[in-house]
């Protein structure tokens, strides 16, 4: 991995993915929404920024150019395709073999085997309700982005966020196949450390068509898992 694309990098999940990505020595092109530019200020000097829609074709074609891996944040603008035309436009025109990592909310599912509260069902219905209405958001679009990656042939990973909090990182968060699973019932992780399993995807070929849903690391939920795989060991 030498060269990667962040597409949202002036958001606050992707300003953590471009400190990461430097981190590791990776030149990196950040893409925003040109009144965003600024928001990338402390990076000017050390990346290229792509100013334009995400969901702007053309924009993302010259942004992934050469790229070996594109980090994408699927976000669920308006009501007129935004996150599906991303996801779309990164499909299409990513280098062939380029990992593709992108990030969505844990009421995204592939395979209907994740189980969901009442409540969180409740929460994104009238979430996503009072969203469209004001047409501000559509979590239906983000489901639509998802099923065109999950359907196609490209390397691929799609990374479910819990909700997240600002903090120091606490390491590289656990992940489960399914929503539901009991390690994941702290429902939280350092925004930091969410772009941190993002970076980190691109070079773990284990994730490669892969929904992982992640909390953080040190949570009550993610520190009983370790304690009770670990007298599993000692049994």
């Amino acid at each position: 991995m030498k060269k990667v694309c962040i597409v949202g990098a002036s958001g606050k999940l992707g300003r953590y993915m471009v400190q990461h990505a430097l981190d590791r020595g990776y030149a990196v092109v950040g893409v925003c929404r040109e009144q965003s530019v600024d928001k990338l200020a402390d990076f000017a000097d050390r990346i290229k920024i792509v100013p334009g829609p995400t969901n702007d074709r053309e924009v993302i074609r010259t942004a992934v150019s050469g790229c070996d891996g594109v980090l994408t944040v699927l976000v669920p603008w308006g009501v007129h395709g935004y996150a599906s035309g991303t996801a779309r436009a990164v499909l299409d025109y990513a280098d062939p073999e380029a990992r593709l990592v992108f990030s969505c909310g844990w009421h995204i599912t592939r395979d209907g085997q994740d189980v969901y509260s009442r409540w969180f069902l409740m929460m994104v219905a009238v979430i996503g309700w009072i969203a469209r209405l004001f047409r501000a958001v559509d979590l239906r679009d983000q489901v639509e982005a998802c099923r065109r990656i999950f359907a196609s042939p490209r390397r691929w990973t799609v990374v479910r966020g819990s909700d997240l909090e600002e903090g120091e990182s606490e390491g590289l968060p656990v992940w489960s196949h399914h929503v539901g699973d009991p390690v994941l019932a702290s429902n939280m992780t350092r925004r930091t450390d969410f772009a941190l399993f993002m970076v980190e995807a691109l070079t773990d070929d284990a994730l490669i068509h892969e929904t992982p849903a992640i909390v953080g690391r040190m949570t009550s939920s993610a520190r009983a898992h370790r304690g009770a795989a670990a007298d599993a060991a000692t049994i």
